[in-house]
C-alpha cells in the first residue's frame, strides 16, 4: 500500500496522484507539486490515504510544500497574464488568417511555458504563430487542439436542465455515450433533446443506464403477444419500466380492451426482430414445407446426376455424336420474320449497290439515275 493524495489542476480535471510525505495535508489545500509540465499549482481533492500499488505509477513525485500566501498572489498574478496573453493570441491568430478557434491560455505556475488551447475542423499550420507568440513573451510557447468536449468542459454552461455542465462541475472523464443508452431509456431520439452544450449525446445519459438495462430485462417489447395468469391474451400495447407494468390489448366480446397487468403475472417470448410474433406459427409451417421442398429437389437432383455419370462411361465418339444431337436440339428455331426481314435487307443492298461480302462494310455506289 501506498500513502497518496489527489491533487487537480483545473475545475473538474483529471486528480493526479503524489507523494504527500511528513506533511499535514487535508482535503482543499492548495499545495506545490512538480509535473511534468513543471511547477503547478494544484487543489487538493482527496485527503491522504492509502492506495494499492497498482493503482500508482513509480516513480510517485512529492509535494513540495502547501501553497504559502506569496504562492497565492503568484498564481493570482498569473490569472490576470493569462487574460493579456489570450487577448494577444487571439490578435496574431487574426493576423495570420488561421482557421482555428481560440479557447484558453494558461500559464505554469513559474512561468516556464504557457499553452493555448484551441480547435479547428482539421490540421493547422501554426509554426509561424508560435514563432510569434514566442518573440513576444520571451518562454515556452505550447498550443494543443481540443475536441469540442474539452471546449465545453473548460468553458463551462448550463445544460437543458438549468443545471452547469456535468462535465464543468464534476465528472474528470468523459464516459462512452451512445444512441442505445437513449433507446433504453425509452427518449425521444431527436437530436436537440438528447444532444448536449458541445452537440454532442450528452454524458448524463450514462447515469441511469445500468438500472434500466436491469428493468428492461423483464420487460416485453412493444407488439410482443403475451398471455395473462387468468389465460387472457393480447399484445404489448406501452410498458412502464420504472413501474414494471405492462398494458395489454386484449379481446372481449368481440370487442379489444386495454388492461394493464404486472410483469410478474404475463408470460411471453421475444419476437425475432423484424417479425411480428402473430405469424410465428405460419412461418414455422413454411419452412418446413420449404424443407421438403427441398428434399425432393435434391433427389431428383442426384438421379439426375447419376445418369451423368453413366454416360460420361461411354466412348468419347458416341458422347461427341450425343453432345452434338443435344446442341441442335437445344438450338431455338428463329422466327420467320427474322429470315424475311434479313432477305429484304439483302434485296435493297443488291439494288443500292453496296460492295463487300453479303452486301456489307462496301462504299455505296452512286446512282445513274
Amino acid at each position: 500500500m501506498t500513502r497518496v493524495i489527489g491533487v487537480s489542476f483545473r475545475t473538474a480535471g483529471k486528480i493526479y496522484f503524489f507523494n504527500p510525505g511528513e506533511l499535514e495535508i487535508k482535503k482543499g489545500d492548495h499545495v506545490i507539486v512538480e509535473t511534468a509540465r513543471g511547477i503547478e499549482y494544484g487543489r487538493v481533492v482527496s485527503a491522504p490515504t492509502n492506495v494499492e500499488d497498482e493503482k500508482v505509477t513509480q516513480p510517485l513525485k512529492p509535494v513540495l510544500r502547501v501553497a504559502t500566501p506569496k504562492d497565492e498572489e503568484q498564481e493570482a498574478a498569473n490569472k490576470i497574464k493569462e487574460k493579456d496573453a489570450y487577448k494577444l493570441c487571439q490578435e496574431k491568430i487574426f493576423n495570420r488568417g488561421l482557421e482555428m478557434k481560440l479557447i484558453d491560455a494558461e500559464y505554469t505556475f513559474d512561468n516556464s511555458k504557457i499553452l493555448f488551447y484551441f480547435t479547428a475542423e482539421g490540421r493547422v499550420d501554426f509554426r509561424e504563430l508560435v514563432k510569434d507568440l514566442a518573440s513576444v513573451f520571451k518562454t515556452r510557447i505550447e498550443l494543443r487542439q481540443i475536441g469540442v468536449r474539452d471546449e465545453t468542459k473548460i468553458l463551462g454552461g448550463i445544460g437543458i436542465c438549468g443545471r452547469q455542465l456535468c462535465c464543468h462541475t464534476y465528472l474528470s472523464d468523459f464516459a462512452p455515450v451512445s444512441i442505445k443508452m437513449a433507446k433504453e431509456q425509452n427518449l425521444s431520439l431527436n437530436p436537440t433533446k438528447i444532444s448536449g452544450v458541445c452537440g454532442r449525446l450528452m454524458c448524463c445519459l450514462g447515469n441511469e443506464e445500468e438500472t434500466y438495462e436491469e428493468l428492461n430485462r423483464n420487460l416485453p417489447k412493444v407488439g410482443d403477444f403475451v398471455t395473462a395468469k387468468d389465460g387472457e391474451k393480447g399484445q404489448v400495447s406501452s410498458v412502464n419500466v420504472l413501474r414494471q407494468t405492462v398494458k395489454v390489448l386484449v379481446e372481449v366480446d368481440d370487442e379489444k380492451e386495454l388492461r394493464e397487468f404486472p410483469v410478474d403475472d404475463l408470460t411471453f417470448v421475444r419476437r425475432k426482430k423484424g417479425k411480428p410474433a402473430e405469424t410465428a406459427e405460419k412461418d414455422l409451417t413454411e419452412e418446413v414445407e420449404a424443407l421438403q421442398d427441398d428434399f425432393v429437389e435434391t433427389e431428383t437432383m442426384v438421379e439426375v446426376t447419376t445418369e451423368e455419370i453413366v454416360i460420361e462411361e461411354k466412348p468419347q465418339s458416341e458422347k461427341k455424336q450425343q453432345g452434338d444431337n443435344k446442341q441442335q436440339s437445344d438450338r431455338k428455331p428463329k422466327p420467320h420474320y427474322n429470315k424475311n426481314r434479313n432477305r429484304r435487307r439483302n434485296d435493297n443492298n443488291r439494288r443500292n449497290g453496296e460492295r463487300g461480302e453479303n452486301g456489307r462494310g462496301g462504299d455505296k455506289v452512286p446512282n445513274k439515275d
